[in-house]
Formats: C-alpha cells, structure tokens, sequence
C-alpha cells in the first residue's frame, strides 16, 4: 500500500484515472463510423494478434458501473475522451447517437460527483478523413475544428476541463515516421507535416472553444526523459536531439510558437508553405497543461540515416512494455516544463502508470509492482510541489486493462482487471491502494 496521504498534496489536488475511448468503449457499437485503427488493425502483421477496438471493454454498456469503480475508490475526476469517428462517422456528418452517448457518459459523472475532463481527440481519426491524408492534410485543422464544436456544443457546459489532443509525438512521429501506428507510415515528409499540422489543430480547436465560451483549456503532452548511453559528445548530441523531437518540439510551439532549432533545420524543407504564419493560432494561450509520462530512453549514436541514433537498453527494473521505471523523469519534466514553457499555469499529470503480467487468483490481481510505481512517482509529484511547482492533479492510467494499440490485449496497464472473454471488472490491489488514502 501506498504511504501517501491525500492531505500530504496541496488542497483541491485531483486524484483521477484515464481511458480512451477506442480502447475501452467497444468501436461496434452506437453508429461509430470506420477509425483509421480499424483499418491499421486489419493489416496483417501491425496488431497483435490482429486485434481491435470493435468490442475492447465495452464501457459504452457499462459505462455506468465502470464510473461506480471511481467513485467507489475516491477519485475526484475521470479523463475520457470523445472519439471522432463515433460523433462524425465520415468525418462530416454529426451521429446524434454518438454525442448522445457522451450526454449520458458525461451526466453519470456528475452524479457520482466525478469532475469531467474530456479529450477532444486520442487517435480516433475517421477512415474517410485518413483517406483524405488525415495530418498530412493541412485541412484537417478546420476539420478538427468543426468536430471540437460538435462535441462542446453538447457537453462543453458540464466538462471541468478540456484537452485537444492527446500525445502530438504519437500522434505524428510514432505514426508517420517510425511506423508503429496508424496510419503506419514512414516518411519524414509526412511526419514534419503531421508535426505542424497536429499543433495548428490543437490552436485552431481552442479559437472555436473560446469563441463558443467554453472554460478551463488545455493540451496533453506525452513526455520520455532522454538520457546519452555515455560520456561521448556524440551520445550527448543523440540524447539531445531525441529530447527536441519528442519533447520539446511541441510544448515550444504550444508556449512559445517556435520550434528547437535542431528541427527546423532538418525538417524545415519538408514543413508546408509559409508555416511560420500559423505559429500565432498554434501559441493560442492556454488555462493548463497536461504531462503523459512513463519512462526514459537511453540514446546511442550511429551512422544510419537522420536522426542518427538508437535507443540501448538500459540498467533499470522495467515494466511489461520494457521501459525503465525512471521516477525522477517525471519530476524533472514537471520542474522543467514549469520553468521553460508554462510558469505559473496550473500542471497536470494526466498519465502515468505500467504495464504488468497481472494474474487474477481466487478473485483477486495482487500488482505490487504497480503499486510501488505508483508510489515512487507520487512522490515524484510531491518533490515537485516542494519546489514550487503548480502541480494540481494526478490521473492514474489506466482505470482498466484495455486495448494496447498495436499490442492489442496483452498489455495490463490497468488498476481493474478485466476479463477479455468475460468482460469481468476486478479491482487490482493498486485500485485498494488507491481507495484507502483517498476515501
């Protein structure tokens, strides 16, 4: 169990869990149009198994239950988000049964008292947009835009806070240059364009919300600390040039409407025309910002083709996905975002948890390795706050175990075990442990 106590972080901390929609709720189900990962999923050899999001838990059947699980174990607010291609099946033309479902989704949380807080878009791209070059097209942005008003126009009144995009890295480099989601490909022309058009989205989406009234904006930013394999400038200038790419390319434009150098440099060409004139709709100002962490990555440099470098393993315990459990990342993100990017404008930390070979024996999953991670990144969290940074909320991923994108079910990242044949929900130890310090 955890040391923790609720009153050892600051009062009105948010303690909450996260999901996403095309990983929990059941694709098959309420009108959703055909999702770019339906197509990705169907190619043999990019999902495990070739599994997909059609039925995953089935939170659109229970959401309600499901939203028993946080209220039960004291959470004070629930990420979700809205999928796309359920609200907009081609793209275009609004499904009244797909808003319909957030309408509720989002009214059953108020009745448990769980504060709302919605992800406009988690990778639920419509097939019909992806045909159309979905973030290589530079019309995706007004196309965003449109679906943002959509769905606040619904339940933009109830929401407590609302985040654009989930993760602009995976969003374009993890599925444009290096090919391991959808839509798979790899090409660094697609990828700079994803890179810009993904932000000119984000600031595009929060103009429509500011101008329809709605409050409390802001963006999530997946964050890996990078770390040289070794003393050797060389391994310096890799560990360096990673930390561009993934994580400062997008929280500089986010805050400051530049990007690193080092990027303009090797992807300015493939950038579309005149990018410089979208930097002031990308530094739209924001209420907050979210940071997804999990682990770090230890650079290594080679004489392969840009960006010239590889990840080495490295010396410390790791998860069921192989990453290192590396606390002091998430600590040293917060300080840092706080004194580079975002001053004085309230932090969140909107993911972090682990994957684990969860058992269920005699009705019950006892994860202490999820347990003591939890632990030490917590305390990460509250070394943070002593320092003075404004860190106002923690979201556990995951609620449940749930569809692992192109590792499809075989990856437990959640505090709820579920059962995938069943559908069975059984809370992990991690989910007690959460329970007895925040009820």
């Amino acid at each position: 169990m955890f040391t923790h106590k609720r009153s050892d972080f600051p009062e009105g901390f948010l303690f909450g869990a996260a999901t996403s929609a095309y990983q929990i709720e059941g694709h098959a189900y309420g009108g959703a149009g055909r999702a770019m990962w339906d197509d990705f999923a169907a190619t043999p050899g990019n999902v495990v198994r070739a599994e997909d999001g059609a039925r995953a838990c089935d939170h659109y059947h229970r959401y309600e239950s499901d939203l028993d699980l946080l209220r039960d174990g004291g959470f004070d607010a629930y990420r979700f988000s809205t999928s796309w291609a359920r609200v907009m099946p081609d793209g275009r033309k609004v499904n009244g049964e797909g808003l319909e479902f957030y309408d509720r989704l989002v009214d059953a949380m108020l009745e448990r008292n769980l504060k709302p807080c919605a992800t406009l878009y988690h990778w639920e791209l419509p097939s019909a947009l992806a045909d159309l070059g979905g973030w290589r097209n530079r019309d995706i942005a007004h196309w965003f835009g449109d679906f943002t008003e959509a769905v606040m126009a619904r339940i933009g009144d109830r929401t407590y806070s609302v985040a654009t995009i989930n993760e602009f890295w995976c969003v374009s480099w993890l599925s444009h240059f290096a090919g391991h989601h959808a839509p798979g490909l790899r090409d660094i022309r697609a990828t700079a364009r994803a890179m810009h058009h993904v932000l000119l989205a984000h600031g595009t989406s929060i103009e429509r919300m500011r101008g329809m009234g709605v409050g409390n904006l802001g963006a999530v930013f997946n964050m890996e600390w990078a770390a040289p394999a070794d003393d050797s400038p060389q391994a310096a200038e890799a560990a360096a040039l990673y930390d561009d790419y993934y994580n400062h390319f997008f929280v500089s434009g986010a805050f400051k409407g530049t990007y690193p150098d080092r990027l303009v440099a090797a992807l300015g060409p493939h950038f579309p025309d005149r990018w410089q004139e979208d930097m002031a709709t990308i530094k739209v100002p924001l209420d907050w910002a979210g940071i997804n962490y999990y682990t770090r990555s230890i650079l290594a440099p080679n004489d392969g083709p840009w960006p010239h470098h590889h990840s080495v393993e490295g010396p410390l315990e790791k998860t069921q996905m192989g990453w290192e459990v590396y606390p002091q990342g998430l600590h040293d993100f917060l300080v840092r975002t706080a004194a580079e990017y975002t001053g004085d404008l309230p932090l969140y930390v909107t993911e972090n948890g682990m994957a684990n070979a969860d058992t269920l024996t005699k009705g019950a999953v006892q994860d202490d390795a999820r347990i003591a991670y939890f632990q030490s990144h917590l305390q990460a969290v509250r070394d943070a706050i002593a320092k003075g940074v404004p860190v106002q909320g923690y979201m556990a991923w995951s609620l449940m175990d749930n569809f692992e994108w192109a590792l499809g079910y075989e990856k437990r990242f959640g505090m709820v075990h579920v059962d995938f044949e069943t559908l069975d929900r059984t809370p992990k130890a991690s989910w007690h442990a959460f329970k007895e310090i925040l009820t």
